[in-house]
């Protein structure tokens, strides 16, 4: 018996081709919106497929510490901005961070990921000096999320150290961005992010999905732009609402949509590098990390910020807090990853063909 392929399977190929050669805004709006079940199960298998191509198997562990949760900016999805109400502030010290980042790289984590608000008590030479530290431990790479920062100091942390640097752009649309954060502007984020990679850092950005506004069409074109800038990392999760800020989609739609926006990614730029998100797991505590590691991601960030700090780094409320330094947590990582036919990655993980020259 000869099996045929129907007229609208054959689209759906085609769609998922062109996503991997040339994307065009219709192919990305097609995935997102189709309530076709088999047309979202073939974007899944195809990012698996490609996960799988361009990537391999590994599962890369990137740890976080999360470092100060003052911030000078208001952005209105926060729990940690400046104006939110009820936030018990901490700052670590620049030795706190280094004793942290020793005790990830004893439990085997090879990246170190180093948050914060955008605190000016952390200066360039604090972050130097941490940065500094934390690469005197031995061959490990470290990541800076610390925001917008001149591009002076952006060559300071690199020639210190630092490998990769995340700055989250949350929404390509120019008005909602403006709208949702108060005194800042798109222009500004995007030419960040360019400076970043002319640098010479392995760069992140990422996004919320179903923040109060935002259409369809608006993460149609967060692909894109992810695709244009050619991302090192993205990281797309849910957006939880915080107080002030609602949601206008609801849990379940923002989990479905967050899980075709990571397959789309990873058919769109390859070989990035795309975690399955703490967000994610908040909303789906059972499955997500499974589901997310089969859809395209290859990176999960366990939380190491030390315990007396982590529970004040709350930017959305009931942020997931299972991910804690642990051997548990590393020997359910392991198990995990041997039920998917995967393993956990012993090195950087760095992009593919990058050097820090």
């Amino acid at each position: 018996m000869v099996n045929r392929i129907s007229t609208s399977e054959r689209e759906v190929m085609r769609r998922l081709a062109r996503l991997g050669i040339r994307p065009q805004r219709g192919d990305i709006l097609y995935f997102l919106t189709t309530r076709e079940p088999g047309e979202v199960e073939a974007l899944y298998a195809e990012a698996d497929r490609v996960r799988r191509e361009c990537v391999g198997d590994e599962i890369h562990l990137r740890a976080i510490i999360e470092f100060s949760n003052h911030c000078r900016r208001d952005c209105r999805y926060c729990g940690i901005r400046r104006n939110f109400p009820g936030v018990t502030r901490y700052r670590m010290s620049v030795g706190e961070v280094v004793d942290a980042a020793a005790a990830a790289v004893d439990l085997g984590y090879r990246t170190l990921v180093l948050q914060s608000g955008e605190d000016g008590w952390f200066t360039r030479d604090r972050i130097c000096r941490m940065v500094a530290g934390i690469k005197a431990l031995g061959d490990v790479a470290v990541t800076l999320a610390v925001g917008e920062r001149p591009v002076d100091e952006y060559r300071a942390f690199f020639n210190a150290g630092a490998d990769r640097y995340l700055l989250k752009h949350e929404t390509s649309d120019a008005e909602l961005y403006a709208r949702l954060n108060p005194g800042m502007n798109l222009e500004t984020r995007i030419k960040c992010l360019r400076a970043l990679k002319d640098v010479g850092f392995q760069t992140g950005s990422g996004i919320m999905i179903g923040l109060p506004g935002q259409t369809l069409e608006s993460l149609a074109g967060d692909i894109m732009l992810f695709h244009e800038l050619d991302m090192d990392m993205i990281g797309c999760g849910p957006y939880i609402p915080v107080a002030g800020c609602p949601t206008e989609w609801s849990e379940r739609k923002r989990e479905e949509l967050s899980f075709r926006v990571l397959a789309l990614n990873r058919v769109v730029t390859r070989d990035t590098h795309l975690p399955s998100t703490t967000a994610l797991s908040t909303l789906n505590e059972n499955d997500a990390r499974a589901l997310a590691l089969q859809r395209g991601a290859n990176v999960i960030m366990p939380n190491l910020t030390p315990e007396r700090y982590r529970r004040f780094y709350e930017i959305y409320p009931s942020k997931k807090r299972i991910e804690v330094d642990t051997r548990a947590f590393r020997a359910e990582l392991e198990s995990l990853s041997f039920q998917l036919g995967r393993s956990i990655s012993m090195g950087r993980g760095d992009r593919a063909g990058w050097t820090n020259a």
